[in-house]
């Protein structure tokens, strides 16, 4: 099996330090199995989108030397494939349209506050709901299996399983006809025909929904490594929004990308008591037996 992994990258502000670090471990992981590092603009938030930011992505990866095989994978290119996947869930009976209104599951999630449960969707419209107002634009959503359990045998993480009753019939079309996060991801990784995906340890729980979508649609799951994230002083995580210096920072300052990629390959993988690891020795080391799980 020829591994492929992807680095996916959202151009709504500029790339930080530990989204460099994400794709560095792609990268590695990819040249140390002689597979595919894919490079994907997820740029489907067209109001925070910037071809700006899309220009300093490849400017980063370029400067550290991270090269991604064939062309970059424009994700709103391909909303039309997106949308096709949900209608051809619905026709097989794997998804249906919600008409709830905003309003109606407003209420519905303030009375679970009131009540100090958990919010999910409650499945109204899971078997027909013909008594909709034909004015309501539906969302589709997902039948999600509500008996059992899924699994995810993580890289990093090791075995994690969460009951199927804690998933929600999630939402994979919005009411103005734009797919969500969760569809597209899915959608693409089939697509580029991703064997691996390998991301911070904040998209676990989605990983729960997306195998659900994969099952729905009858396709390979593909192997998930879930790397632990990198926290600030206060013991919050790094974010666009919160500490995070950009990449673009660093070089521009005059930082070496020798030295910045040696030190974010240090952050939560080790190989001995090695302190300056070249990148060939890096590629031929690198694999997740030695990547920790604590932040």
């Amino acid at each position: 099996m020829t591994v492929n992994v992807r680095f996916a990258p959202s151009p709504t502000g500029v790339l930080h330090i530990g989204s460099v670090r994400t794709a560095l471990f792609n990268w590695l992981y990819a040249r140390h199995n002689n597979g595919k590092f894919l490079l994907r603009i997820e740029d489907t938030d067209k109001l925070r989108s910037t071809d700006e930011n899309t220009r300093l992505i490849f400017k980063i990866l370029e400067w550290l030397k991270i090269d991604w095989d064939g062309d970059p994978v424009i994700q709103s290119s391909r909303i039309e494939r997106h949308k096709e996947v949900a209608l051809d869930l619905i026709s097989k009976g794997k998804a249906y349209y919600c008409y709830c209104t905003p309003e109606e599951l407003a209420s519905k999630k303030e009375q679970c506050l009131k009540e100090n449960r958990p919010y999910k969707y409650d499945g109204k419209c899971r078997n027909g709901n013909d008594n909709h107002d034909s004015n309501i634009k539906p969302v589709v959503r997902l039948k999600s299996e509500l008996e059992g359990t899924t699994t995810v045998n993580d890289m990093v993480q090791g075995e994690v399983t969460v009951n199927n009753s804690q998933l929600d019939d999630l939402v994979l079309i919005r009411s103005d006809g734009t797919p969500t996060y969760m569809l597209s991801v899915v959608v693409d990784d089939h697509d580029m025909n991703i064997t691996h995906v390998i991301r911070g340890d904040d998209h676990l729980t989605n990983t729960f929904r997306q195998i659900q979508i994969h099952k729905a649609c009858g396709w390979d799951i593909p192997k998930f490594g879930h790397i632990p994230l990198i926290y600030g002083p206060d013991g919050a995580k790094l974010s666009k929004r919160h500490g995070a210096a950009s990449a673009i920072d660093y070089m521009q300052l005059g930082y070496l990308p020798e030295a910045i990629s040696n030190y974010l390959l240090r952050l939560g993988w080790s190989h001995g008591n090695d302190e300056i690891i070249s990148r060939e020795d890096a590629i031929k080391w690198f694999d997740f037996d030695n990547v920790g799980k604590s932040p």
